[in-house]
């Protein structure tokens, strides 16, 4: 089984049934990953598996802290042995950093997950930031707006996604950037 197969698998057997729009949200944010592969190259696997995984953590079977990214990179490590790159993508997708620090797991999260690439984050950033919770396709603006809006912009969430707003909007025009780059190169002359 490719990687790909198996992270739609895996994903599809912990949110489809418990956590359906969070299923059709992943799908979606796979399907916006993919269509990045003009700018990744070999990595476009890669960040397609991660995009469909990344939000595991929510499921009810693996759910221990509270921090879908922790719990779902925890998880594929111990649980799956999964790609470490992978692993590496769920713990630190969306900005999870700062998240971290609003519910006082960010020495946690550092501490047992390295950053992947700048650029694949970026990546899944924008692909996650980019879909709305039913997998369509979004803008980074109103999907933070969406975001503020179903947590409240007191809570942890909410807190959190408002400090993440500057770097998703940045994360968006760096891959925006390279994918109307990636375009002109492939233009005949």
């Amino acid at each position: 089984m490719g990687l790909t197969e198996w992270a739609y698998s895996l994903s599809e057997s912990l949110l489809s049934d418990p956590l359906p729009r969070r299923w059709a949200h992943s799908l979606g944010v796979a399907k916006r990953a993919r269509s990045l592969a003009p700018i990744l190259g070999s990595d476009a696997e890669l960040l397609e598996a991660a995009a469909v995984l990344h939000d595991i953590g929510y499921s009810p079977a693996i759910a221990t802290t509270g921090f879908h990214p922790l719990d779902g990179a925890r998880f594929l490590r111990d649980q799956e042995g999964a790609d470490e790159r992978v692993v590496r993508l769920v713990a630190h997708h969306s900005c999870a950093l700062l998240e971290a620090e609003e519910r006082g797991l960010r020495q946690e999260l550092e501490g047992e997950f390295e950053l992947e690439r700048p650029d694949l984050v970026d990546a899944l950033l924008y692909s996650d930031m980019t879909t709305t919770p039913d997998g369509t396709q979004t803008t980074p603006a109103e999907r933070l707006d969406e975001i503020v809006h179903r947590y409240g912009p007191d809570t942890i969430v909410g807190r959190f996604i408002q400090r993440a707003g500057p770097e998703i909007h940045a994360a968006a025009k760096r891959v925006d950037g390279r994918l109307a780059q990636a375009s002109a190169d492939s233009q005949p002359m």
